[in-house]
Order: structure tokens, then C-alpha cells, then sequence
């Protein structure tokens, strides 16, 4: 069975190495969108059916991290998508916040694409 991760990033270059760091997980595609806006509406318009995860930056154009974070919490049909945040903001609070708001991993930029690919496999099957 496919599954869909949606990952929202506005930079290609964390974009790119986050699809190497995942590409070995079997029978995951991955879905990109720069902003949480766009976020928003591909979950609005496909229902979130075939989402399965959602990897996040905090720090984008639009809508944040943050914000898309407390949508997806509040949102019925949402509420329990597993979310990696994976953020550069240089805010100490940031991954308190973060996980305060719902997420299920915070990981700094830099991070090891290793301990993202597990933490999502993880989350994947639990």
C-alpha cells in the first residue's frame, strides 16, 4: 500500500536532502509545498486521505510552522497526522512550542537525515 508524506519546506536544497534521507522507506511518496497555506489546501482538497505524515519547516512565507501545526491540531479530520518538525530557528522556545502545539519530533537544522527516517518510520507504525 502507497503512502504520502506531505513535507513543507520552502528551501529545495532541505527539500532534496530530506527526500534522500526518506527515499528507503518502502512504499512512501513524498509531497511538496513551499508554505503552510499551501499545506492547508492540499489537505483540504484531497481530504488528507492518503496523508500519512507531515514534515514541516517553522520559518516560511504565509502561514508557519506554527500555525499549520495549531491547524492540523484543531482540525477534526487532522488532529492525530504525525508531525516532524524540522526548523533552523535559532529561538531557543522553538521546539518547546513546537511540541507544545502538537508535534510529534522536533529536529534542529542541520539535523541527521538518519534520526528523521526513523523517527517518521516509527510514526509510520505505530
Amino acid at each position: 500500500m502507497q503512502r504520502l508524506a506531505l513535507v513543507v519546506e520552502d528551501s529545495h536544497q532541505f527539500a532534496a536532502t530530506l527526500e534522500i534521507a526518506l527515499e528507503s522507506i518502502p512504499n512512501l511518496s513524498l509531497v511538496y509545498v513551499a508554505d503552510g497555506e499551501a499545506a492547508v489546501r492540499y489537505l483540504e482538497s484531497r481530504s488528507g486521505a492518503q496523508v500519512c505524515a507531515l514534515l514541516t519547516d517553522l520559518n516560511m512565507p504565509k502561514m508557519d510552522g506554527f500555525e499549520l501545526i495549531a491547524w492540523l491540531r484543531a482540525s477534526k479530520q487532522h488532529a492525530a497526522l504525525p508531525v516532524i518538525v524540522l526548523s533552523g530557528d535559532a529561538d531557543p522556545a522553538a521546539p518547546e512550542r513546537a511540541l507544545r502545539l502538537g508535534a510529534n519530533a522536533f529536529y534542529a537544522k542541520p539535523y541527521s537525515p538518519a534520526e528523521v527516517r526513523s523517527t517518521l518510520e516509527r510514526l509510520l507504525n505505530a
